[in-house]
C-alpha cells in the first residue's frame, strides 16, 4: 500500500512541476456550437437568433472553466467558441453577412470568452454565392470585431486546390491587411486559409465546428512544449530513439491532463466530449517554445540542416505517447510552428536561421502550415496565392492539414518587427521571394486532386 501511495504521490508532483516549473497549461477549452436552423426571414431576425443560441449555450463556459482551474490548479489560458461555417447560415437570407460577425462578436464580449471562430467558407470543389459573399466580406468582418476568427478552406485530397478560391484569397489577405493597418493587421492574424480542414479543430483563428459534429460539444487543446523541453534537455549523449522515448513521456503526462479538463468540462456543462488536440502550441514567453525543444535535440539553432527531421522525430513521438493518453484524438494534432508566438522561432528569424523556404519544408511535417508570419507590406496578392497554393499542394498530397495564416503588414520591411498583442506575440518581418507567380495564380482553375486521393 505503501508503495502504491509513493507511486501516486510521484505523479501529483510530477504535475504540480509541470504546471509551476514548466509552464504546463491548457491552452484551450472550445465549445462547438451547430448553428445550422439559425437562418431566418431576415438578417435582423437570423443575427437574433444566432446570439440567442450562443449565449445560450455557452452561458455557463467560462464559468465552469475557471472552477476546474481552481479545482486542478491547472491555467486554461483560452475559453474559446466554434461555430458553424457562417456562409451556411447566411446562405438563405439577403444583407450582409458582416451583420452575423458582429452578433457573434457581442456574444462573445457578454460571455466573456477570447475567440470565436467560425466566420468561414468550405470551397475547395467551388463557391456557392453564399460562400462568395462571405469571403468578399471578411476583411470588413474581422476589422470591425475583436474576438471573431475567419476561415477558408481551398483544397482537399479528395477535391483538388480551387485555384480561383486561391487567388481571391491572396487578395483578401491584402484587404485585410489594410483595413487594420493602425493595428499591426491583426485582422490577418484571425484569418487562415486551409487545405484538408478539419471539424473538430480547438484551435484559432481556423475552428469552425463542422457539420459533421453534434449539436454542441466540447474539445481542448493542450499545450506544454516546456513540458517536453524539461523531459529531453537533460539527456547529453542520448541516442535519437531515447529523445524520442522521453519526448513520448512526456505528451502522455500532458495529454491525461487535458483528457482530464475535457471530461470535466463535458460533464460539468452537460454536453459530449469532443477531441483532445494533442499540439504543442507555443508561446513567445522565455520556456515555452517548441523551437528551443528542436535545438536541444541537437540543433545548433533551428532552421539549419536537419530541423525537418528534428521536428519529424518531435511530431510523432508527441502523437504516439498523447494518444496512449485519450480516447478520442482529433484536432491538428502536432506542433505548431508559428512564428510569432514562439521566441526561438523569432530569434532564427532574426539571425536569418529560418527562411521562407525552410518553413516551407517544415509544414510538410507539422501541423499547421505557414502560421503568423509578418511578411513586407508591398507583397503582391499574387504573391500570398502561391505561398497558399504550396501550402495547399503539401497538404493535399501528403494528405495532412495546412494553411497559411500571412500578414503583409502596410509600410514594413524585411527586419521591420510587428507586435500583435497578447498570445499572438511579435514577428520580425521575413523577406519573400521577390520573383513573381501572378501568371499562373491569373490562370485559375483547379489543380486535380492527386492520384491517391481516390480511396473509395
Amino acid at each position: 500500500m505503501a508503495t502504491d501511495f509513493d507511486f501516486k504521490s510521484n505523479h501529483i508532483l510530477d504535475v504540480i512541476k509541470m504546471i509551476e516549473d514548466y509552464r504546463l497549461d491548457i491552452r484551450t477549452v472550445t465549445m462547438g456550437i451547430s448553428l445550422i436552423g439559425c437562418t431566418r426571414s431576415t438578417m435582423d431576425a437570423t443575427c437574433q437568433a444566432v446570439y440567442d443560441r450562443v449565449t445560450a449555450r455557452a452561458a455557463r463556459l467560462v464559468e465552469v472553466c475557471e472552477g476546474i482551474e481552481r479545482e486542478l490548479g491547472i491555467p486554461i489560458v483560452n475559453k474559446r467558441i466554434s461555430v458553424s461555417p457562417v456562409s451556411l447560415v447566411a446562405a438563405g437570407v439577403d444583407g450582409n453577412p458582416v451583420d452575423i460577425a458582429r452578433a457573434l462578436d457581442k456574444a462573445a464580449s457578454e460571455l466573456g470568452v477570447n475567440f470565436v471562430g467560425g466566420y468561414s467558407a468550405l470551397v475547395e470543389k467551388g463557391a456557392t454565392s453564399s460562400d462568395r459573399r462571405l469571403i468578399d466580406s471578411i476583411p470588413e468582418a474581422l476589422s470591425v470585431t475583436q474576438a471573431v476568427c475567419g476561415s477558408v478552406n481551398v483544397g482537399t485530397s479528395r477535391a483538388g486546390i480551387n485555384m480561383d478560391a486561391v487567388a481571391r484569397m491572396g487578395e483578401v489577405v491584402k484587404e485585410a491587411a489594410e483595413l487594420t493597418k493602425d493595428e499591426s493587421s491583426i485582422a490577418c492574424a484571425k484569418l487562415v486559409v486551409f487545405a484538408n480542414a478539419v471539424g473538430d479543430n480547438p484551435f484559432m483563428a481556423g475552428a469552425f465546428h463542422g457539420i459533421e459534429e453534434p449539436d454542441t460539444v466540447v474539445s481542448v487543446g493542450v499545450s506544454g512544449p516546456g513540458v517536453v523541453d524539461n523531459a529531453i534537455t537533460p539527456l547529453k549523449g542520448a541516442s535519437l530513439n531515447e529523445i524520442a522515448e522521453e519526448i513520448k513521456k512526456a505528451a502522455f503526462k500532458i495529454t491525461r491532463a487535458g483528457q482530464l479538463v475535457g471530461n470535466m468540462a463535458a460533464e460539468r456543462l452537460g454536453v459530449p466530449f469532443g477531441i483532445v488536440d494533442l499540439s504543442l502550441a507555443p508561446t513567445a514567453e522565455v520556456g515555452d517554445s517548441v523551437a528551443h525543444i528542436l535545438e536541444h535535440i541537437g540543433l545548433e539553432q533551428v532552421g539549419t540542416h536537419g530541423t525537418t527531421a528534428a521536428l519529424a522525430l518531435l511530431n510523432d513521438a508527441v502523437k504516439k505517447g498523447g494518444m496512449m493518453a485519450c480516447s478520442r484524438v482529433g484536432g491538428l494534432s502536432g506542433s505548431f510552428i508559428p512564428v510569432s508566438e514562439d521566441q526561438g522561432m523569432i530569434d532564427a528569424v532574426h539571425s536569418g536561421a529560418i527562411s521562407m523556404d525552410k518553413l516551407e519544408a517544415m509544414t510538410s511535417i507539422c501541423s499547421v502550415g505557414f502560421d503568423m508570419i509578418a511578411i513586407p507590406g508591398d507583397t503582391p496578392a499574387e504573391t500570398i496565392a502561391g505561398m497558399i497554393a504550396d501550402e495547399a499542394a503539401i497538404g493535399i498530397m501528403n494528405h495532412k492539414t495546412t494553411a497559411a495564416r500571412l500578414i503583409p503588414v502596410p509600410g514594413t520591411k524585411p527586419g521591420d518587427e510587428v507586435n500583435f498583442g497578447g498570445l499572438l506575440g511579435y514577428a520580425p518581418v521575413i523577406p519573400v521571394n521577390t520573383k513573381g507567380s501572378a501568371e499562373m495564380i491569373r490562370r485559375g482553375g483547379f489543380i486535380p486532386a492527386p492520384v491517391h486521393g481516390f480511396r473509395n
